[in-house]
């Protein structure tokens, strides 16, 4: 009796493996299945073509209305003097103005820039001298330099609005910025520099 038990429950359990394998196989089938259909309805391929005022010029790029301004200035114009930082708008290397406002491109899609005009870096002075980036040399601001561009476009818009900046408003317009190599003092004493001359 015992013989018959053993050899029973042998085939048993050779039977419901051979059944957990063609269950585990139908339900990794399943996932995969829906997987696809997920990236399929979720990614569907969008391009369209917008016209940017991109530091004075007109220019024409075919992308995602979805893609940052910050990768089509760097991927698609190859300006890249703005720099990506953290993403999520939140560091301010990536700053650029937006009709002389300073804005964070990481997390401004290209669908909503219209007819306004854009200014990078490498627009704010056709030959580096415009008084923040002069003051920024006179005072030595720059370490790693990875933040300036993004410090420097902050700090001209900030003087574009406001040309006799207090202390507290320099720090108040500059606090998004950050700088890894800590040179707020010398950012600040560039501003009030920049905002002499």
């Amino acid at each position: 009796m015992t013989k018959w038990l053993i050899l029973l429950s042998k085939h048993y359990f050779e039977f419901i493996s051979q059944v957990e394998k063609k269950i585990i196989k139908l339900f990794y089938k399943l996932f995969i299945y829906l997987w696809i259909a997920i990236l399929n309805k979720s990614s569907p391929n969008i391009m369209e073509q917008f016209e940017l005022n991109v530091n004075g010029k007109n220019h024409q790029v075919n992308v995602d209305p979805s893609t940052p301004i910050l990768w089509v200035l760097r991927d698609h114009l190859k300006l890249v003097g703005t720099k990506y930082g953290c993403g999520i708008a939140q560091c301010g290397a990536c700053t650029v103005h937006l009709n002389g406002i300073a804005v964070r491109s990481c997390q401004l899609p290209v669908s909503s820039v219209g007819n306004n005009k854009l200014t990078t870096i490498e627009g704010l002075s056709e030959n580096g001298d415009h008084p923040v980036q002069k003051a920024w040399l006179e005072h030595d601001v720059p370490q790693c330099g990875y933040c300036q561009s993004g410090q420097i476009m902050t700090a001209s818009a900030l003087l574009e609005s406001n040309p006799n900046p207090s202390e507290e408003a320099i720090a108040s317009a500059m606090h998004g910025n950050i700088c890894r190599c800590g040179t707020y003092t010398r950012i600040k004493a560039a501003i009030k520099t920049a905002s002499k001359s």
